[in-house]
């Protein structure tokens, strides 16, 4: 069975400030393959990483612009950061990008900002607004998408087929056997979000997931080692 994907949920945000330049920095110390953030674009249509559709003191970033975005300071004293500085910082990793919100007018912006990087070609975005994800295929049909689910679908297969995205990020509680089976044998992947207790992460990798996204991706080595290490496979 193919080893899953090690994915640092926000950069290593169970020990640094979540979507921080800390956070990843931490994410590229823990070797994970990749990192999973998120984004926002200010009223002139910069790239922010950022969780929240509000910035604590400033508003939404929505309605802010790029000279007044680089003027927030996160919790841990670090600037907002833009999606350039992070592609940049993680290098060759693997980034999915999360879109929480984005006007169509600044999807060529998003689309420029992902080509600026030093790995286009390890870049993916998703999101729980699956009319985006269409948009984006639409504009850019090889660019790998995903959808994000937080419940039980009938056909979540016909559900990723439905926008042209070949990743399903479902909330790691959710996932069993039969959803594992349905989305592989469909040729799509399914990513199990949030994980991050030993015992969860050792289930999720027995079902066989294609990745796997934590707070702690040095706690899904650890998992992969347990699976390594069973009688199952001596």
């Amino acid at each position: 069975m193919p080893r899953p994907t090690i994915i640092a949920h926000r950069g290593a945000s169970g020990y640094e400030y979540e979507n921080s330049r800390a956070a990843f920095r931490r994410a590229v110390m823990l070797d994970a393959d990749g990192v999973e953030l998120d984004v926002h674009a200010t009223r002139d249509g910069v790239i922010v990483v950022h969780h929240d559709a509000d910035v604590p003191g400033f508003g939404p970033i929505a309605l802010l612009s790029a000279a007044e975005v680089g003027r927030v300071r996160l919790p841990n004293g670090e600037p907002l950061p833009l999606l350039d500085e992070v592609l940049a910082l993680v290098g060759q990793l693997d980034v999915w990008v999360e879109i929480k919100h984005l006007p169509a007018a600044f999807d060529g912006a998003l689309l420029q900002a992902l080509d600026r990087g030093p790995a286009p070609m390890r870049y993916a975005v998703h999101s729980f607004d699956h009319r985006i994800i269409r948009r984006l295929g639409e504009a850019r049909p090889r660019l790998p998408r995903g959808v994000l689910l937080t419940a039980h679908l009938d056909d979540p297969v016909a559900a990723l087929r439905s926008v042209g995205a070949t990743t399903l990020w479902q909330e790691w509680q959710l996932v069993d056997d039969e959803l594992v089976r349905r989305v592989r044998q469909s040729g799509a992947r399914i990513i199990a979000w949030t994980v991050n207790e030993i015992g969860d992460l050792e289930r999720l990798v027995r079902l066989g997931v294609d990745g796997l996204c934590s707070n702690y991706p040095d706690r899904i080595r650890v998992a992969l080692a347990a699976r390594d290490m069973s009688p199952a496979r001596a």
